[in-house]
């Protein structure tokens, strides 16, 4: 199935009821799988970071598959990032300031997808290219730093708090953000990020009318808006749904979450108040596993990602050509 930028392979099934939906996600999903992991953070210890994503030719594209050829198809994308790790102790309600495992995932998988030119890839390559995307939660900005090369604008957001902590990153990987070079001609990478406060709590407690002076609308509706690893704390479901339902554009935008199965509580109280959104207003669809290189749900990584249109703007069959 289709729908602009998104694949929704064939095993996506829309979500209408947020406890049939948890009770298939926790009965797939089983409690060894996430009891290693901790909390979710990579390594809250360590000051700087070096993460490495390892990127794999797709043999089916291959002219020969021969070693020789799927080895000139690898690629290693190396990101580099600070952390603040007396931040996540000092600072009430910050988990921004380390690296979470949920984002390095998200990554791998948008990555690898891309690069391996998969026809089941989630995300639609060439509409990719041309979107503008808009983050909420950005933390450390991995993932700016990782999949910018693959969008045409990429806007971080969070606290004010973490913003110096972004721009830091963004700065070890594109060295002279954010007046980053150009080569002959063609822009360097990093040049199409930017760095913006979004205090989901100030904007949910602001006033319909005023919300545009808090947080002022894009001069093009946004394409994707990205939520990874964000849903954790109960008290933050309202201010966080608030703030994806003030940049969505009706039937233009595609919002993506991407979480890490922990509380059923809170993973239940999202989805219902999501689908409540606007009397309901909302379509939201579970992205499967079918045919997705590295699956979103796996017994060794509990995650689950779902897509969702203001609008019901609805999907089309994967056999039919995109809208």
């Amino acid at each position: 199935m289709q729908h602009r930028l998104i694949r929704l392979p064939l095993d996506s099934e829309r979500v209408v009821d947020a406890d049939e939906e948890v009770f298939i996600l926790y009965s797939k999903s089983t409690p060894s799988s996430s009891e290693h992991r901790g909390l979710g953070y990579v390594d809250s210890r360590r000051d700087i970071l070096n993460l490495s994503f390892e990127l794999k030719g797709n043999p089916t594209t291959a002219v020969s598959k021969s070693k020789r050829k799927l080895a000139s198809q690898e690629k290693t994308i190396d990101v580099q990032l600070a952390q603040d790790k007396t931040a996540l102790r000092s600072r009430s309600g910050d988990t921004g300031s380390v690296v979470w495992r949920a984002s390095i995932d998200f990554a791998q998988l948008v990555l690898q997808q891309a690069h391996a030119k998969s026809l089941d890839s989630v995300f639609d390559p060439g509409r990719l290219a041309l979107s503008r995307v808009l983050e909420l939660g950005s933390g450390t900005g991995l993932l700016s730093i990782a999949l910018s090369p693959l969008v045409a604008h990429y806007a971080a957001t969070d606290i004010q708090d973490l913003l110096p902590l972004i721009r830091k990153n963004l700065a070890l990987n594109f060295p002279g953000w954010p007046h980053v070079p150009s080569k002959q001609g063609t822009p360097a990478l990093g040049h199409n990020i930017s760095v913006e406060e979004l205090n989901w709590e100030t904007l949910h407690s602001t006033p319909p009318s005023r919300r545009a002076q808090l947080f002022p609308p894009p001069s093009a509706p946004w394409d994707l808006v990205l939520i990874v690893d964000c849903i954790y704390h109960p008290a933050l479901l309202p201010s966080l749904l608030a703030t994806i339902d003030y940049v969505a554009t009706s039937e233009l935008t595609t919002v993506v979450v991407a979480v890490e199965l922990r509380a059923e509580d809170v993973i239940r109280d999202f989805l219902e108040q999501w689908l409540s959104l606007g009397g309901g207003e909302w379509e939201v669809w579970r992205v499967g596993n079918d045919k997705v290189t590295e699956g979103i749900l796996a017994i060794d990584k509990p995650y689950v990602m779902w897509v969702g249109w203001k609008g019901g703007v609805g999907v089309i069959p994967e056999n039919q050509m995109s809208l």
